[in-house]
């Protein structure tokens, strides 16, 4: 039995991937006000912003099936967010230069009482970067609303040596487990 399935999501990338694999959906923008407990780990805060997003959604359409992600860039344990300004866009480009981080996409899938979250994590490896490969980089106003400060769908995919794990992960959504989960639990064919 297919339920309308809304993406809790104002974002284009989320909202790309799901138009790619022909699932019908609505979008609808969380409005949440993210609340993160500092002591958890990456991988539970991402789920809990995951599940945050879509349960605002899920409590104004009741009947429907509402899909909630969210993506964090980690580096030696700690989590780098959207960049302040240019120059915090930067000092995150010089700190993943040369080196493997973590992006972790947490999922929540909610309809009514039911509930499936998980996360997807992916290993990324930037190749060592010039100061010009990074001023150029923020020069071109990509970095500016990415977590970790770089989008790898774009001019970021320049700096990427090597990545282990799902692609769509790292662009904001898991493709092939979402749906797969999706499919799962009866919400689409």
């Amino acid at each position: 039995m297919e339920h309308q399935l809304i993406l809790a999501s104002g974002s284009p990338r989320r909202k790309e991937l799901l138009e790619k694999v022909s699932i019908p959906f609505t979008v609808v923008v969380s409005d949440v006000e993210e609340k993160v407990d500092p002591a958890l780990s990456p991988s539970d805060i991402v789920m809990s912003l995951a599940e945050q997003k879509a349960a605002a959604v899920a409590e104004r359409f009741r009947d429907s099936v509402v899909l909630g992600s969210d993506t964090v860039v980690v580096y030696g344990g700690e989590i780098l967010g959207k960049p302040a300004d240019e120059e915090d866009a930067k000092t995150t480009l010089a700190k993943l230069s040369g080196k493997t981080h973590q992006v972790l996409t947490g999922v929540a899938i909610l309809h009514q009482e039911k509930k499936i979250v998980f996360y997807e994590q992916t290993d990324v490896t930037f190749w060592p970067l010039t100061d010009d490969d990074i001023e150029e980089y923020v020069l071109s106003g990509e970095p500016m609303d990415k977590a970790g400060s770089y989008g790898i769908q774009g001019l970021g995919s320049l700096f990427v040596k090597e990545i282990r794990g799902d692609y769509f992960s790292v662009v904001g959504l898991p493709l092939s487990r979402t749906a797969r989960e999706l499919k799962k639990a009866g919400y689409i064919r």
